[in-house]
Protein backbone atom coordinates (compact mmCIF):
# COMPACT_ATOMS: atom_id res chain seq x y z
CA UNK A 1 0.00 0.00 0.00
CA UNK A 2 2.70 2.52 0.74
CA UNK A 3 4.56 1.93 -2.29
CA UNK A 4 1.46 3.02 -4.19
CA UNK A 5 0.47 6.11 -2.02
CA UNK A 6 4.09 6.90 -2.74
CA UNK A 7 3.38 6.14 -6.45
CA UNK A 8 0.15 8.07 -6.23
CA UNK A 9 2.31 11.33 -5.25
CA UNK A 10 4.82 10.70 -7.76
CA UNK A 11 2.30 10.46 -10.76
CA UNK A 12 0.24 13.35 -9.69
CA UNK A 13 3.49 15.60 -9.05
CA UNK A 14 4.97 14.80 -12.70
CA UNK A 15 1.34 15.17 -14.47
CA UNK A 16 0.88 18.55 -12.87
CA UNK A 17 4.68 19.87 -13.66
CA UNK A 18 4.40 18.64 -17.52
CA UNK A 19 1.38 20.08 -18.01
CA UNK A 20 2.74 23.49 -16.98
CA UNK A 21 5.94 22.67 -19.45
CA UNK A 22 3.85 21.67 -21.95
CA UNK A 23 2.58 24.88 -22.34
CA UNK A 24 5.71 25.95 -23.48
CA UNK A 25 6.35 22.85 -25.48
CA UNK A 26 3.80 23.54 -27.71
CA UNK A 27 5.03 26.88 -28.80
CA UNK A 28 7.95 24.77 -30.64
CA UNK A 29 5.38 22.52 -32.34
CA UNK A 30 3.32 24.18 -35.59
CA UNK A 31 -0.13 24.67 -35.74
CA UNK A 32 -1.98 22.05 -36.69
CA UNK A 33 -4.35 21.75 -40.10
CA UNK A 34 -7.58 19.98 -40.29
CA UNK A 35 -6.99 18.61 -43.65
CA UNK A 36 -3.44 16.67 -42.38
CA UNK A 37 -4.82 15.62 -39.00
CA UNK A 38 -8.09 14.65 -38.38
CA UNK A 39 -8.26 11.16 -40.76
CA UNK A 40 -8.74 8.03 -38.88
CA UNK A 41 -7.27 5.99 -41.64
CA UNK A 42 -3.78 4.30 -41.46
CA UNK A 43 -1.52 6.39 -42.54
CA UNK A 44 -0.50 5.93 -46.36
CA UNK A 45 2.83 4.95 -47.64
CA UNK A 46 4.97 7.60 -49.84
CA UNK A 47 4.58 7.63 -53.56
CA UNK A 48 6.58 5.04 -54.22
CA UNK A 49 5.51 1.46 -54.23
CA UNK A 50 5.95 -0.02 -50.52
CA UNK A 51 7.57 -3.45 -49.77
CA UNK A 52 5.62 -6.40 -49.17
CA UNK A 53 8.17 -6.60 -45.18
CA UNK A 54 10.48 -4.52 -43.77
CA UNK A 55 13.63 -6.53 -42.19
CA UNK A 56 14.34 -4.25 -39.45
CA UNK A 57 18.02 -4.80 -37.15
CA UNK A 58 18.14 -5.33 -33.45
CA UNK A 59 21.36 -5.36 -31.80
CA UNK A 60 21.43 -5.64 -27.86
CA UNK A 61 23.49 -3.76 -25.38
CA UNK A 62 23.78 -3.65 -21.71
CA UNK A 63 25.74 -2.63 -18.38
CA UNK A 64 25.06 -5.15 -16.93
CA UNK A 65 22.33 -8.01 -16.12
CA UNK A 66 19.84 -6.76 -14.09
CA UNK A 67 19.44 -8.83 -10.77
CA UNK A 68 16.19 -9.14 -8.11
CA UNK A 69 18.24 -7.54 -5.61
CA UNK A 70 20.13 -4.53 -7.40
CA UNK A 71 18.42 -1.02 -7.47
CA UNK A 72 17.82 -1.71 -10.93
CA UNK A 73 14.97 -3.82 -11.49
CA UNK A 74 12.82 -4.66 -14.22
CA UNK A 75 8.88 -3.57 -13.94
CA UNK A 76 6.52 -6.13 -15.23
CA UNK A 77 4.26 -3.77 -17.71
CA UNK A 78 0.37 -4.22 -16.54
CA UNK A 79 -1.94 -2.73 -19.35
CA UNK A 80 -4.52 -0.28 -18.84
CA UNK A 81 -6.62 0.00 -20.68
CA UNK A 82 7.57 -6.62 -52.71
CA UNK A 83 11.23 -6.94 -52.18
CA UNK A 84 14.00 -6.74 -48.34
CA UNK A 85 12.54 -3.62 -47.02
CA UNK A 86 14.54 -1.41 -44.75
CA UNK A 87 17.51 -2.19 -42.47
CA UNK A 88 17.28 0.07 -39.86
CA UNK A 89 19.69 0.84 -36.94
CA UNK A 90 20.32 -1.72 -34.32
CA UNK A 91 18.49 -2.15 -31.50
CA UNK A 92 20.77 -1.95 -28.37
CA UNK A 93 19.91 -3.40 -25.20
CA UNK A 94 19.47 -1.37 -22.10
CA UNK A 95 17.98 -2.32 -18.61
CA UNK A 96 18.31 -5.76 -20.59
CA UNK A 97 15.50 -4.28 -23.55
CA UNK A 98 15.97 -4.42 -27.10
CA UNK A 99 16.36 -0.95 -28.66
CA UNK A 100 15.75 -0.04 -32.54
CA UNK A 101 16.91 3.57 -33.82
CA UNK A 102 13.78 5.57 -35.38
CA UNK A 103 14.41 8.56 -37.87
CA UNK A 104 11.82 10.92 -37.60
CA UNK A 105 11.86 14.52 -39.23
CA UNK A 106 12.97 16.76 -41.93
CA UNK A 107 16.11 16.51 -42.35
CA UNK A 108 15.95 13.37 -40.44
CA UNK A 109 16.72 12.76 -36.67
CA UNK A 110 17.98 9.96 -35.13
CA UNK A 111 15.85 8.32 -31.99
CA UNK A 112 16.65 5.19 -29.93
CA UNK A 113 13.91 3.65 -28.40
CA UNK A 114 13.18 0.27 -26.96
CA UNK A 115 11.02 -1.91 -29.20
CA UNK A 116 8.35 -3.36 -26.53
CA UNK A 117 5.23 -5.39 -27.38
CA UNK A 118 3.80 -5.34 -24.45
CA UNK A 119 2.78 -1.60 -24.57
CA UNK A 120 1.07 0.58 -28.45
CA UNK A 121 2.51 4.13 -27.57
CA UNK A 122 5.44 5.38 -29.86
CA UNK A 123 7.19 8.12 -27.80
CA UNK A 124 10.31 9.70 -27.62
CA UNK A 125 12.70 11.81 -25.62
CA UNK A 126 12.10 15.13 -26.84
CA UNK A 127 13.17 18.77 -26.12
CA UNK A 128 15.32 21.43 -27.80
CA UNK A 129 17.86 21.63 -24.39
CA UNK A 130 17.45 18.65 -22.61
CA UNK A 131 15.29 15.23 -21.70
CA UNK A 132 14.57 15.44 -18.13
CA UNK A 133 13.89 11.24 -16.38
CA UNK A 134 12.99 12.12 -13.13
CA UNK A 135 13.86 9.12 -10.09
CA UNK A 136 16.32 8.02 -12.73
CA UNK A 137 19.34 8.42 -10.66
CA UNK A 138 20.03 4.52 -10.39
CA UNK A 139 19.61 4.45 -14.19
CA UNK A 140 22.32 7.33 -15.00
CA UNK A 141 24.76 6.36 -12.74
CA UNK A 142 24.64 3.02 -14.79
CA UNK A 143 24.56 4.79 -18.07
CA UNK A 144 21.37 3.87 -18.76
CA UNK A 145 20.08 6.64 -20.01
CA UNK A 146 18.72 8.00 -23.25
CA UNK A 147 21.67 9.03 -25.81
CA UNK A 148 19.28 11.42 -27.90
CA UNK A 149 16.52 13.00 -28.38
CA UNK A 150 14.07 15.09 -30.88
CA UNK A 151 13.83 18.23 -31.33
CA UNK A 152 10.47 19.42 -32.72
CA UNK A 153 11.76 22.85 -33.60
CA UNK A 154 14.36 21.37 -36.23
CA UNK A 155 12.12 19.57 -38.04
CA UNK A 156 9.97 21.55 -41.04
CA UNK A 157 7.89 18.68 -41.27
CA UNK A 158 6.84 18.28 -37.52
CA UNK A 159 3.21 19.75 -35.98
CA UNK A 160 0.73 18.92 -32.70
CA UNK A 161 -1.97 16.36 -33.38
CA UNK A 162 -5.38 17.93 -33.09
CA UNK A 163 -7.94 16.50 -31.13
CA UNK A 164 -10.25 15.31 -33.98
CA UNK A 165 -6.70 12.77 -34.56
CA UNK A 166 -7.97 9.34 -33.94
CA UNK A 167 -4.72 8.89 -32.65
CA UNK A 168 -5.91 11.84 -30.14
CA UNK A 169 -9.10 9.46 -28.95
CA UNK A 170 -6.75 6.56 -28.70
CA UNK A 171 -4.08 8.29 -26.44
CA UNK A 172 -7.08 9.09 -24.59
CA UNK A 173 -9.52 6.19 -24.09
CA UNK A 174 -7.98 4.39 -21.28
CA UNK A 175 -9.04 4.34 -17.55
CA UNK A 176 -5.77 6.24 -16.44
CA UNK A 177 -7.25 8.65 -13.84
CA UNK A 178 -3.81 10.95 -14.21
CA UNK A 179 -4.52 11.66 -17.57
CA UNK A 180 -5.04 15.25 -18.20
CA UNK A 181 -8.56 14.69 -20.26
CA UNK A 182 -9.74 12.99 -17.15
CA UNK A 183 -8.34 15.33 -14.47
CA UNK A 184 -10.05 18.13 -16.53
CA UNK A 185 -13.45 16.69 -16.43
CA UNK A 186 -12.94 16.10 -20.14
CA UNK A 187 -14.31 12.57 -21.35
CA UNK A 188 -13.42 11.67 -25.20
CA UNK A 189 -17.00 12.37 -26.25
CA UNK A 190 -16.95 15.72 -25.06
CA UNK A 191 -13.18 16.50 -27.36
CA UNK A 192 -14.95 14.37 -30.63
CA UNK A 193 -18.01 17.54 -31.60
CA UNK A 194 -18.07 17.98 -35.17
CA UNK A 195 -14.41 19.00 -36.32
CA UNK A 196 -12.27 20.02 -33.78
CA UNK A 197 -9.49 22.17 -34.24
CA UNK A 198 -8.26 22.42 -30.60
CA UNK A 199 -4.80 20.56 -30.39
CA UNK A 200 -5.09 16.99 -28.83
CA UNK A 201 -4.28 17.54 -24.81
CA UNK A 202 -0.94 17.03 -22.83
CA UNK A 203 -1.33 12.99 -22.53
CA UNK A 204 0.20 11.19 -19.68
CA UNK A 205 1.22 6.93 -19.84
CA UNK A 206 1.98 4.52 -17.26
CA UNK A 207 4.03 1.91 -17.28
CA UNK A 208 3.20 -1.26 -14.63
CA UNK A 209 4.37 -0.58 -11.11
CA UNK A 210 5.69 3.44 -11.48
CA UNK A 211 6.63 4.20 -14.61
CA UNK A 212 5.41 7.39 -16.34
CA UNK A 213 5.03 9.56 -19.29
CA UNK A 214 3.61 12.70 -19.54
CA UNK A 215 4.21 14.68 -23.45
CA UNK A 216 2.51 15.79 -26.21
CA UNK A 217 1.21 14.18 -29.37
CA UNK A 218 3.38 14.69 -32.41
CA UNK A 219 3.14 14.23 -36.30
CA UNK A 220 5.76 13.96 -38.17
CA UNK A 221 7.42 11.88 -40.99
CA UNK A 222 9.05 8.45 -39.85
CA UNK A 223 11.20 7.07 -42.78
CA UNK A 224 12.55 3.85 -43.71
CA UNK A 225 14.43 2.99 -47.06
CA UNK A 226 11.69 1.64 -48.58
CA UNK A 227 8.61 2.74 -46.65
CA UNK A 228 7.50 6.32 -45.40
CA UNK A 229 5.07 7.30 -42.82
CA UNK A 230 3.85 11.08 -43.53
CA UNK A 231 2.21 11.70 -41.02
CA UNK A 232 3.37 9.37 -38.01
CA UNK A 233 1.84 9.70 -34.80
CA UNK A 234 3.77 9.76 -31.41
CA UNK A 235 4.56 11.18 -27.94
CA UNK A 236 7.08 13.83 -27.57
CA UNK A 237 7.97 13.40 -23.88
CA UNK A 238 10.08 15.97 -22.13
CA UNK A 239 10.28 14.45 -18.79
CA UNK A 240 9.45 10.87 -17.41
CA UNK A 241 9.45 9.81 -14.02
CA UNK A 242 11.76 6.19 -13.72
CA UNK A 243 11.69 5.48 -17.44
CA UNK A 244 15.09 6.97 -19.12
CA UNK A 245 14.13 5.83 -22.95
CA UNK A 246 11.94 5.99 -25.53
CA UNK A 247 9.60 3.27 -26.07
CA UNK A 248 8.56 1.89 -29.79
CA UNK A 249 5.26 0.33 -28.91
CA UNK A 250 4.82 -3.15 -31.02
CA UNK A 251 1.00 -4.16 -29.88
CA UNK A 252 -1.92 -4.59 -31.48
CA UNK A 253 -3.52 -0.92 -31.30
CA UNK A 254 -3.70 1.71 -33.34
CA UNK A 255 -0.65 3.73 -31.81
CA UNK A 256 1.21 0.96 -32.09
CA UNK A 257 4.38 1.02 -34.59
CA UNK A 258 3.35 -1.88 -36.36
CA UNK A 259 -0.06 -0.63 -37.12
CA UNK A 260 1.09 2.96 -38.71
CA UNK A 261 3.55 1.09 -40.69
CA UNK A 262 0.37 -1.02 -42.43
CA UNK A 263 1.59 -4.28 -40.71
CA UNK A 264 -1.11 -4.73 -37.94
CA UNK A 265 -2.99 -7.38 -40.27
CA UNK A 266 -0.08 -9.11 -41.32
CA UNK A 267 2.55 -9.82 -38.68
CA UNK A 268 5.97 -9.48 -37.84
CA UNK A 269 8.56 -11.89 -36.28
CA UNK A 270 11.99 -11.58 -34.11
CA UNK A 271 15.09 -13.65 -33.32
CA UNK A 272 17.29 -12.36 -29.92
CA UNK A 273 20.67 -13.26 -30.30
CA UNK A 274 21.93 -14.81 -27.07
CA UNK A 275 23.22 -12.12 -23.86
CA UNK A 276 26.74 -12.88 -25.04
CA UNK A 277 26.18 -10.18 -28.04
CA UNK A 278 25.55 -7.55 -25.80
CA UNK A 279 27.64 -4.70 -26.87
CA UNK A 280 28.31 -6.20 -30.67
CA UNK A 281 28.43 -3.47 -33.14
CA UNK A 282 28.91 -6.29 -35.82
CA UNK A 283 25.50 -7.79 -35.54
CA UNK A 284 21.76 -7.54 -34.91
CA UNK A 285 19.01 -9.57 -33.78
CA UNK A 286 16.73 -9.78 -37.47
CA UNK A 287 12.99 -7.79 -36.72
CA UNK A 288 10.83 -8.26 -39.42
CA UNK A 289 7.73 -7.07 -40.56
CA UNK A 290 5.22 -8.06 -42.94
CA UNK A 291 3.72 -11.01 -45.55
CA UNK A 292 7.10 -12.78 -46.16
CA UNK A 293 7.39 -14.10 -42.86
CA UNK A 294 4.00 -15.66 -42.82
CA UNK A 295 4.33 -17.66 -46.25
CA UNK A 296 3.74 -21.46 -46.45
CA UNK A 297 7.27 -23.00 -46.38
CA UNK A 298 8.44 -20.51 -43.26
CA UNK A 299 5.51 -21.62 -41.04
CA UNK A 300 5.24 -25.26 -41.58
CA UNK A 301 8.39 -25.85 -39.07
CA UNK A 302 7.50 -23.51 -36.28
CA UNK A 303 4.49 -24.76 -33.57
CA UNK A 304 2.15 -22.06 -33.31
CA UNK A 305 -0.31 -21.27 -30.21
CA UNK A 306 -3.37 -19.08 -30.07
CA UNK A 307 -3.34 -15.76 -28.88
CA UNK A 308 -5.65 -15.40 -26.18
CA UNK A 309 -8.22 -12.29 -26.11
CA UNK A 310 -9.34 -10.03 -23.50
CA UNK A 311 -11.94 -7.31 -23.58
CA UNK A 312 -10.12 -5.74 -20.98
CA UNK A 313 -6.65 -5.23 -22.55
CA UNK A 314 -6.88 -5.88 -25.85
CA UNK A 315 -3.86 -4.80 -27.60
CA UNK A 316 -1.41 -7.15 -25.34
CA UNK A 317 -0.35 -10.45 -26.63
CA UNK A 318 -1.55 -13.59 -24.17
CA UNK A 319 -0.55 -17.21 -24.46
CA UNK A 320 -2.19 -19.88 -22.46
CA UNK A 321 0.36 -22.12 -20.92
CA UNK A 322 -0.52 -25.86 -19.82
CA UNK A 323 2.26 -27.51 -18.32
CA UNK A 324 6.03 -27.48 -17.94
CA UNK A 325 8.60 -30.10 -18.25
CA UNK A 326 11.63 -30.66 -16.69
CA UNK A 327 14.34 -33.07 -18.12
CA UNK A 328 13.35 -36.21 -19.06
CA UNK A 329 10.57 -36.36 -16.82
CA UNK A 330 7.32 -38.19 -18.09
CA UNK A 331 5.21 -36.51 -15.92
CA UNK A 332 4.51 -32.22 -16.78
CA UNK A 333 4.17 -29.89 -13.84
CA UNK A 334 0.35 -28.93 -14.21
CA UNK A 335 -0.25 -24.94 -14.15
CA UNK A 336 -3.28 -23.11 -12.75
CA UNK A 337 -6.13 -22.46 -14.83
CA UNK A 338 -5.22 -18.73 -14.32
CA UNK A 339 -2.65 -19.16 -17.03
CA UNK A 340 -4.53 -20.51 -19.86
CA UNK A 341 -7.79 -18.08 -19.25
CA UNK A 342 -8.84 -14.84 -18.14
CA UNK A 343 -11.43 -13.91 -15.01
CA UNK A 344 -14.66 -11.71 -15.68
CA UNK A 345 -12.55 -9.08 -15.05
CA UNK A 346 -9.75 -10.03 -17.84
CA UNK A 347 -6.84 -10.69 -15.60
CA UNK A 348 -5.07 -13.88 -16.20
CA UNK A 349 -3.36 -15.34 -18.86
CA UNK A 350 0.46 -15.62 -19.51
CA UNK A 351 1.53 -12.24 -20.97
CA UNK A 352 4.63 -12.29 -23.99
CA UNK A 353 6.52 -9.34 -23.63
CA UNK A 354 10.05 -8.24 -25.07
CA UNK A 355 10.16 -5.47 -22.51
CA UNK A 356 10.44 -7.87 -19.36
CA UNK A 357 13.89 -9.53 -18.99
CA UNK A 358 12.67 -12.82 -17.50
CA UNK A 359 9.98 -15.43 -17.36
CA UNK A 360 7.75 -14.71 -14.63
CA UNK A 361 5.58 -17.94 -12.63
CA UNK A 362 3.47 -17.75 -9.73
CA UNK A 363 3.34 -19.43 -6.62
CA UNK A 364 2.96 -22.69 -6.19
CA UNK A 365 4.03 -23.37 -9.71
CA UNK A 366 7.17 -21.29 -9.55
CA UNK A 367 7.76 -23.07 -6.05
CA UNK A 368 7.50 -26.45 -7.78
CA UNK A 369 9.66 -25.75 -10.75
CA UNK A 370 12.82 -25.28 -8.25
CA UNK A 371 11.85 -28.08 -6.19
CA UNK A 372 11.96 -30.42 -9.29
CA UNK A 373 15.48 -28.43 -10.53
CA UNK A 374 16.79 -29.17 -7.34
CA UNK A 375 16.04 -33.24 -7.41
CA UNK A 376 17.84 -33.02 -10.71
CA UNK A 377 20.78 -31.10 -10.22
CA UNK A 378 23.32 -32.55 -8.84
CA UNK A 379 26.22 -29.31 -8.58
CA UNK A 380 26.51 -27.48 -5.34
CA UNK A 381 24.53 -24.61 -4.63
CA UNK A 382 25.87 -21.42 -4.17
CA UNK A 383 24.14 -20.04 -1.55
CA UNK A 384 26.30 -16.18 -1.28
CA UNK A 385 25.35 -15.84 -5.01
CA UNK A 386 21.74 -16.31 -4.34
CA UNK A 387 21.82 -14.02 -1.25
CA UNK A 388 23.43 -11.60 -2.74
CA UNK A 389 21.70 -11.32 -6.63
CA UNK A 390 17.96 -12.48 -5.22
CA UNK A 391 18.15 -15.31 -8.12
CA UNK A 392 16.41 -18.45 -6.06
CA UNK A 393 18.39 -21.25 -7.82
CA UNK A 394 22.57 -20.90 -8.29
CA UNK A 395 24.88 -23.61 -8.76
CA UNK A 396 28.68 -23.93 -8.80
CA UNK A 397 29.34 -25.09 -12.06
CA UNK A 398 33.12 -26.78 -13.01
CA UNK A 399 34.39 -24.82 -15.91
CA UNK A 400 37.88 -26.47 -16.63
CA UNK A 401 40.38 -24.08 -17.80
CA UNK A 402 38.02 -21.00 -16.99
CA UNK A 403 36.50 -21.90 -21.05
CA UNK A 404 32.89 -20.93 -21.06
CA UNK A 405 32.75 -21.88 -24.58
CA UNK A 406 33.90 -25.41 -24.16
CA UNK A 407 31.35 -25.36 -21.06
CA UNK A 408 28.94 -25.02 -23.52
CA UNK A 409 29.54 -27.43 -25.70
CA UNK A 410 29.89 -30.17 -23.14
CA UNK A 411 27.23 -32.14 -22.64
CA UNK A 412 27.68 -33.46 -19.81
CA UNK A 413 27.62 -30.00 -18.10
CA UNK A 414 24.15 -29.53 -19.19
CA UNK A 415 21.25 -28.34 -16.74
CA UNK A 416 17.95 -30.13 -17.16
CA UNK A 417 16.32 -29.38 -20.47
CA UNK A 418 13.08 -27.39 -19.17
CA UNK A 419 9.76 -27.44 -22.02
CA UNK A 420 6.77 -25.05 -21.98
CA UNK A 421 3.66 -26.83 -23.42
CA UNK A 422 1.45 -24.08 -24.91
CA UNK A 423 -2.32 -24.55 -25.88
CA UNK A 424 -2.31 -26.12 -28.93
CA UNK A 425 0.31 -28.75 -28.11
CA UNK A 426 2.92 -26.42 -29.00
CA UNK A 427 5.77 -27.49 -27.11
CA UNK A 428 8.97 -25.16 -26.58
CA UNK A 429 11.92 -26.99 -25.35
CA UNK A 430 14.16 -23.72 -24.07
CA UNK A 431 17.68 -23.49 -25.03
CA UNK A 432 20.55 -24.18 -22.38
CA UNK A 433 21.49 -20.36 -22.64
CA UNK A 434 17.90 -19.50 -21.74
CA UNK A 435 17.41 -20.54 -18.38
CA UNK A 436 20.51 -21.11 -16.27
CA UNK A 437 23.38 -18.06 -17.10
CA UNK A 438 26.53 -17.33 -15.58
CA UNK A 439 26.92 -14.53 -13.01
CA UNK A 440 30.74 -13.79 -13.96
CA UNK A 441 33.66 -14.48 -15.67
CA UNK A 442 34.93 -18.34 -14.29
CA UNK A 443 37.92 -18.40 -11.99
CA UNK A 444 39.77 -21.34 -10.05
CA UNK A 445 38.17 -23.55 -12.73
CA UNK A 446 34.47 -23.36 -11.75
CA UNK A 447 31.76 -20.56 -12.95
CA UNK A 448 28.21 -19.73 -11.21
CA UNK A 449 25.40 -19.94 -12.77
CA UNK A 450 21.80 -19.39 -11.69
CA UNK A 451 18.14 -19.91 -12.72
CA UNK A 452 16.86 -16.55 -14.85
CA UNK A 453 13.18 -16.83 -13.49
CA UNK A 454 11.44 -15.23 -11.05
CA UNK A 455 8.19 -15.71 -8.66
CA UNK A 456 5.08 -13.82 -10.15
CA UNK A 457 4.30 -11.59 -7.47
CA UNK A 458 0.42 -10.01 -7.42
CA UNK A 459 -0.32 -12.05 -9.85
CA UNK A 460 -3.90 -11.31 -8.99
CA UNK A 461 -4.37 -8.26 -11.12
CA UNK A 462 -3.00 -8.24 -15.40
CA UNK A 463 -1.30 -11.58 -16.17
CA UNK A 464 -0.79 -14.33 -14.32
CA UNK A 465 2.27 -14.80 -15.64
CA UNK A 466 4.95 -13.48 -18.56
CA UNK A 467 7.01 -14.84 -20.85
CA UNK A 468 10.37 -12.63 -21.19
CA UNK A 469 12.88 -11.99 -23.27
CA UNK A 470 15.54 -13.78 -21.91
CA UNK A 471 13.82 -16.86 -22.22
CA UNK A 472 13.45 -15.94 -26.07
CA UNK A 473 16.86 -15.92 -26.93
CA UNK A 474 17.81 -18.30 -30.19
CA UNK A 475 14.14 -18.78 -30.85
CA UNK A 476 12.26 -16.99 -34.00
CA UNK A 477 9.04 -15.93 -32.44
CA UNK A 478 6.17 -14.95 -34.91
CA UNK A 479 3.35 -12.55 -34.46
CA UNK A 480 0.92 -13.93 -36.65
CA UNK A 481 -1.92 -11.57 -36.31
CA UNK A 482 -3.61 -12.24 -39.12
CA UNK A 483 -4.92 -15.69 -37.62
CA UNK A 484 -3.97 -14.65 -34.50
CA UNK A 485 -1.53 -17.17 -33.32
CA UNK A 486 2.32 -16.99 -31.95
CA UNK A 487 4.71 -19.14 -33.36
CA UNK A 488 7.95 -20.60 -32.04
CA UNK A 489 11.13 -22.50 -33.42
CA UNK A 490 14.49 -22.70 -31.85
CA UNK A 491 17.16 -21.88 -34.50
CA UNK A 492 20.58 -20.16 -34.15
CA UNK A 493 19.92 -16.58 -34.24
CA UNK A 494 23.45 -15.56 -35.85
CA UNK A 495 22.87 -17.74 -38.85
CA UNK A 496 19.09 -16.12 -39.09
CA UNK A 497 21.04 -12.75 -38.99
CA UNK A 498 23.40 -13.47 -41.36
CA UNK A 499 20.89 -14.25 -43.90
CA UNK A 500 19.10 -10.65 -43.98
CA UNK A 501 22.49 -9.36 -43.86
CA UNK A 502 23.28 -8.29 -40.81
CA UNK A 503 25.97 -9.59 -39.60
CA UNK A 504 29.34 -7.71 -40.75
CA UNK A 505 31.54 -10.79 -39.78
CA UNK A 506 30.17 -14.36 -41.00
CA UNK A 507 32.12 -15.79 -38.32
CA UNK A 508 30.85 -13.67 -35.57
CA UNK A 509 29.64 -16.40 -32.86
CA UNK A 510 33.28 -18.12 -32.84
CA UNK A 511 34.80 -15.07 -32.82
CA UNK A 512 32.77 -13.30 -29.88
CA UNK A 513 33.70 -13.77 -26.48
CA UNK A 514 31.12 -14.27 -23.85
CA UNK A 515 32.98 -11.79 -20.95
Amino acid sequence: MTTRINVLFSFLFITIFLNIFSINQARQHKNPSSSSSSSSSLPSSSSSSPSSFLVLALTKSSVSLPTPNSQIQERIKKPLESSIGAVMEPLREVRDGYLITLNIGTPPQSVQVYMDTGSDLTWVPCGNLSFDCIDCYDFKNNNLKSSSTFSPLHSSSSFRASCASSYCVEIHSSDNAFDPCAIAGCSVGMLLKSTCLRPCPTFAYTYGEGGLVSGILTRDILKTQTREVPRFSFGCVASTYHEPIGIAGFGRGLLSLPSQLGFVQKGFSHCFLPFKFVNNPNISSPLILGDSLLSGNLTNSLQFTPMLNTPMYPNSYYLGLESITIGTNVTATQVPLTLKQFDSQGNGGMLIDSGTTYTHLPDPLYSQILTSLQSTITYPRATETESRTGFDLCYKVPCPNNNLTSLENDATMMFPSITFHFLNNAALILPQGNSFYAMSAPSDGSVVKCLLFRNMEDGDYGPAGVFGSFQQQNVKVVYDLEKERIGFQVMDCVTEAVSHGLSKVREQQQKSSIF
